[in-house]
């Protein structure tokens, strides 16, 4: 148990530490953005597909119509 709270007071007095904590605050930075992004992205392709698939049913029924 000794060796234990040695390692963990040694990992605190290092800058190693706080090196990783920045190091991961700044993933989680990028991630956050990059879901952002994903789901703007995917929100415009999906409100496009929908103006595509009315088109395309309003195409169809004005031919169903003409026959």
């Amino acid at each position: 148990m000794k060796r234990f709270i040695s390692k963990i007071q040694k990992f605190i007095k290092s800058e190693d530490g706080p090196t990783a904590v920045e190091y991961a605050v700044m993933l989680a930075l990028i991630v956050i953005v990059c879901l952002a992004a994903i789901q703007a992205v995917g929100q415009q392709a999906n409100s496009t597909f929908s103006n595509i698939n009315t088109s395309l049913t309003n195409a169809n029924a004005k031919a169903t119509q003409a026959l």
